[in-house]
């Protein structure tokens, strides 16, 4: 995990973290954390394993990690925030040491990680796509009552 630990360490990773816990100091819903990110790594890896998917753990790992690092800017602008972290993942992710194969893999699942329809299509972007929605800790959540996910979609019971 090598390249993976590259990432927490880059230093365009960092600002997009501290940039998007500025604007949500005072959120309410489920934040866009690093709590959250490895929740999603450590579900899909679950995921990976159960289906025998043979999914790579450091392209699960790379992809958790950098896909809402763009949050920041949606909030900013409104550009859909699976565009902006594909955006400022594609450096990273080269600089960090990912082939470029690797690379294309990782922004596909990123931008695929808020469709379910086509990220089926492939291994890496599913268990994500996945992931992400079973990550949700609507059960222990204070604002579940007036979230705007919808009833049927939110986790009211352990999974993972």
């Amino acid at each position: 995990m090598k390249q993976v630990n590259r990432i927490i360490e880059h230093p365009a990773y960092k600002e997009a973290l501290a940039e998007i816990a500025i604007r949500e100091e005072n959120r309410i819903f489920c934040r866009h954390d690093t709590d959250h990110f490895m929740n999603v790594a450590r579900i899909a890896m679950i995921l990976n394993l159960e289906e025998h998917r043979d999914v790579d753990k450091d392209l699960i790992y790379a992809t958790a990690l950098l896909h809402d690092i763009g949050r920041h800017i949606q909030y900013d602008d409104k550009t859909p925030h699976e565009i902006a972290s594909a955006e400022i993942a594609e450096p990273i992710l080269k600089d960090c040491g990912f082939r470029k194969k690797d690379i294309q893999q990782i922004l596909q699942a990123i931008l695929l990680h808020r469709s379910q329809k086509e990220s089926k299509k492939h291994d890496l972007a599913d268990v994500i796509y996945r992931a992400d929605k079973l990550s949700r800790e609507c059960y222990f959540c204070k604002a579940a009552e007036v979230c705007d996910w919808k009833k049927g979609k939110k986790n009211k019971e352990l999974t993972y």
